[in-house]
């Protein structure tokens, strides 16, 4: 899922400052909760899929990157990764979704 991003001054490209995330067949920059993708029709908003690599269930996980009472959402101080119809926090280059009382594992993203 695509849509253009309006009035975007940033260039994104190795070295913008943003986090590079693999996603599928290219790269995406994770910027203020949203992954950008340069095109030559502007700057594209995506969404980490769904899929058997990206589940969106519950998956309790015992982790060891962040303290057992840490709760993901604005300014947790993990980056915000928009994954199906809701949104993850990049931990150690692992999606964590807030649920409940823990956190689930959304599988692990590959960043560049």
């Amino acid at each position: 899922m695509s849509h253009t991003h309006d009035d975007h001054d940033h260039v994104h490209g190795p070295g913008c400052g943003h986090t590079a995330v693999k996603h599928g067949d290219h790269v995406d920059y994770v910027h203020d909760g949203h992954l950008h993708h340069p095109s030559d029709s502007g700057v594209e908003e995506h969404t980490l899929e769904v899929d058997a690599a990206h589940p969106a269930g519950c998956a309790p996980h015992a982790c060891s990157a962040h303290a057992t009472d840490h709760v993901h959402g604005p300014d947790c101080g993990h980056e915000a990764i928009p994954h199906g119809d809701h949104v993850d926090y990049l931990v150690d280059g692992h999606l964590h979704h807030p649920h409940g009382d823990h956190c689930d594992d959304h599988g692990a993203v590959k960043t560049v």
